[in-house]
Parts: C-alpha cells; structure tokens; sequence
C-alpha cells in the first residue's frame, strides 16, 4: 500500500470516528440516533467499497505496468545479447 492510499484511509478512517463521535454525543432519542447511525455507516460502507475498488483497479493497473517494463527490459537484453554474439 503506497503512502496515498495510507493518507485516504487514515482520513476516512478519522472522518468516520468524527461522525461517530458527533453522532453520540447529539441530544437525540435513541431510536433516531440508532437510525442516524445506521445510515450514516452504510454511507460509509459504501464509499469505503468504492474505494477499495479504486484501489483494486490502480493495482491491477500498476500490474500491468509493472509486467509490460518487466517484458521489455527483457526484450533490451535479448537485444544486447544478439548484437554482442
């Protein structure tokens, strides 16, 4: 995990504790507050599913990268060793 994604999760991790925290500490019945936060963590669920399937894209991505330099710094060194035999 790269220091980007560090940063995002520990800010939403930060920003839900925040909500949580609010949340309870609101001068509500109980029943609304449950509700409130019912919501508010399936809200969070689903931007933390969005994320990490943001994160699986990037990495599938980088994947991809990573194996097209692989394959061509192979084909640099087949190269070399061609013109050198």
């Amino acid at each position: 995990m790269n220091t980007k994604s560090k940063i995002i999760l520990g800010l939403v991790g930060a920003a839900a504790a925040g909500v949580v925290v609010g949340l309870i500490l609101a001068p509500e019945k109980g029943t609304d507050l449950r509700k409130k936060i019912g919501r508010t963590a399936g809200d969070w669920a689903d931007h933390l599913t969005d994320l990490f399937a943001d994160a699986k894209g990037e990495l599938q991505n980088l994947k991809g990268k990573g194996t097209q330099a692989a394959s061509d710094a192979a084909d640099r060194l087949n190269n070399l060793k061609e013109s050198y035999s």
